[in-house]
């Protein structure tokens, strides 16, 4: 998982995303090159985030949910939660978040993009065969 790459996809992100079998972007991806390089890695799906415009940014859902029972949206405050999802994917933030709340998991991948707020840059990993979660920091060359 990654997100609020802002048209910025660093090679570190692509090395930790290396080997994922579907890669789910959380928005604000900033150009479609972004998502262009990462389906060279796995196949994508990608929601829109406040900072995509355009058509191709149009293209983009604002929500989708991915099997099985994945929920995604860029900004989780704004989202209706819909019942039955085993696990809710955003972005927005930042903020890197792993937690469970009503036995539903909540994900943020934090930013991959350019640095802000002096929080870590990140990516996530999510195993679904038992929901586990890994937040990955990035030792990012450039920021």
């Amino acid at each position: 998982m990654i997100s609020d790459t802002h048209g910025l996809l660093r090679p570190e992100a692509v090395q930790a995303l290396d080997g994922a079998e579907l890669i789910l972007h959380a928005g604000d991806v900033g150009k479609p090159e972004v998502l262009d390089e990462l389906r060279r890695i796995a196949p994508v799906i990608a929601v829109r985030g406040n900072v995509d415009h355009g058509p191709w940014a149009e293209a983009l859902p604002e929500t989708v949910t991915v099997e099985p029972g994945i929920f995604m949206v860029h900004d989780v405050k704004s989202a209706r939660i819909p019942a039955g999802v085993r696990a809710v994917v955003s972005g927005h933030s930042h903020k890197a978040l792993v937690e469970e709340r009503g036995g539903v998991l909540y994900v943020n991948p934090g930013a991959a993009g350019p640095r802000r707020f002096r929080l870590p840059v990140t990516v996530a990993r999510l195993w679904v065969a038992d929901w586990r979660v890994e937040i990955v920091e990035l030792a990012c060359k450039q920021d």
